[in-house]
């Protein structure tokens, strides 16, 4: 079904990301591709749908083959007939502004009747209990409804291959359920699966074997039972989340006791709507530890990067006021005082190079501490590099730095460890825990269970 032989590939400009790669999948394989951020497991995959050589630039030796087909010797519009692909960041797959018509685009492409697309979508939206996000625009989901409307859209299609890039990263317990069901339907269709993923633990009923990668090529496989017979140790070891499936409401934070203080963040009269929609939140008053990281939790879609965003005064209609002290902060002052990290990072990544991006954060330019802020991040290595260029989850990592950098009294973070390893996932708690030394409130909205039981001082569930 798919065949690497020899494979080797290296960006324009970059260090080489896959060194001889050679391997066979068979049809109906669900096969596991893990290993710690950057070692090229989003490469591989690219190989495979033909994002590698037709899209991304660089050099590329030795032949990749799905169905007898050389990827490099068709076109991406042959490709895509057979292998379907959920991209790290789902938002970048979509073609239409409504769901229901994403749903539909992929098999209209195919040509197929309107009866049978009809008869397609209805019968994953029943599977998988996604009436509730039909016929919405797609500029209104959370992170991870467009994740679910991503996955749905692949399930929709009659297709043979089916490729997963840290499908798990922005859902809820109850989407991670739902993805399982819709994996486990796959395989029952004999479908071949390949997923690149930092979050294991949901996936061991279904895989056939896991491949660890490190440093662009494959340094071991495992057997299914090989793999689910590694302890929590031996994954952390790995760079591997071993987390058991939890929903993140339950979670109780492990990060030692709360400061000996009252103070509080005082929210009050916030509420927002997106115009001409029922209201999004209505909070009358929400009190906020200051001084301590504090997860915000819930379901996807309750709101939660919104109220991220109102409360950093982004959402210049929400006309909310934050008391800190003695202090209040209406809109403006809110922007002027608080940092947040975006839930897609690339949102705000503007300069050219990863120095750049933290000194612009600055309220002074300091490049030698720009230069540590990086060395605590393991990023320091790509200082020079475009952040663009850069993986999912260093771009993720770039966008904490320049958090780090800002020096602001409260910095805010939506899925910070979207897409990290649990070696950086731990970086990134100990980054939070320094913040709150400095006595900086952290706000956190997150599904991450490690990390909240690992960095939270306090969570709060949003509804």
């Amino acid at each position: 079904m798919i065949c690497f032989d020899n494979v080797s590939f290296q960006y324009t400009k970059d260090q080489e990301s896959l060194k001889g790669i050679s391997l066979t999948i068979g049809e109906g394989d669900v096969v596991l591709v893990c290993g710690p951020s950057g070692c090229g497991k989003s490469t591989l995959i690219r190989c495979v749908n033909g994002l590698i050589p037709h899209f991304y630039e660089g050099n590329l030796t030795g032949s990749v083959t799905v169905n007898g087909t050389d990827v490099s010797q068709t076109t991406l519009r042959k490709i895509s007939r057979h292998v379907g692909t959920v991209f790290q960041n789902p938002r970048s797959q979509f073609f239409n502004v409504d769901t229901t018509s994403e749903l539909a685009f992929g098999c209209e492409n195919f040509g197929l009747d309107p009866d049978e697309i009809e008869q397609r979508i209805d019968r994953v939206v029943n599977r998988h209990g996604l009436a509730p996000l039909m016929d919405r625009s797609i500029f209104r989901l959370s992170g991870g409804e467009k994740q679910k409307i991503a996955c749905a859209s692949i399930a929709v299609e009659p297709l043979d291959v089916i490729i997963l890039d840290e499908p798990s990263a922005n859902l809820d317990y109850q989407g991670i359920c739902e993805l399982q069901k819709m994996i486990g339907a796959w395989k029952e269709e004999h479908k071949t699966i390949l997923i690149a993923e930092h979050r294991i633990s949901y996936l061991f009923p279904y895989i056939s074997r896991a491949l660890l990668m490190n440093s662009g090529e494959i340094v071991k496989e495992y057997s299914a039972d090989e793999f689910r017979a590694l302890s929590e140790d031996e994954l952390h070891g790995l760079g591997l989340r071993a987390d058991h499936m939890q929903d993140s409401a339950e979670v109780i934070p492990d990060n030692g006791e709360r400061r000996d203080t009252d103070e509080k963040l005082i929210l009050s009269d916030m509420k927002f709507s997106y115009r001409g929609e029922e209201p999004v939140f209505d909070i009358p008053r929400m009190e906020i530890p200051a001084g301590e990281i504090v997860g915000i939790v819930g379901a996807n879609g309750a709101g939660k990067s919104t109220f991220l965003r109102c409360l950093c005064g982004m959402e210049r209609s929400c006309k909310a006021t934050l008391k800190a002290g003695d202090e209040i902060r209406k809109n403006k002052k809110r922007r002027q005082s608080i940092y947040m990290v975006m839930q897609d990072v690339n949102h705000q990544l503007f300069t050219d190079s990863v120095l750049e991006e933290v000194m612009i954060s600055q309220e002074k330019e300091d490049k030698e501490e720009a230069l540590k802020i990086l060395e605590s991040l393991d990023l320091a290595e790509y200082a020079d590099k475009h952040p663009l260029a850069l993986s999912g989850g260093q771009k993720q990592r770039v966008a904490v730095a320049s958090a780090v950098a800002s020096g602001r009294d409260i910095i805010l973070f939506d899925e910070p460890t979207s897409g990290l390893d649990y070696y950086h996932m731990m970086q990134v708690s100990e980054i939070l825990k320094d913040l709150r030394k400095t006595g900086r409130t952290v706000i956190i909205v997150t599904h991450d269970v490690e990390l909240i039981r690992n960095a939270c001082t306090c969570v709060i569930p949003f509804k």
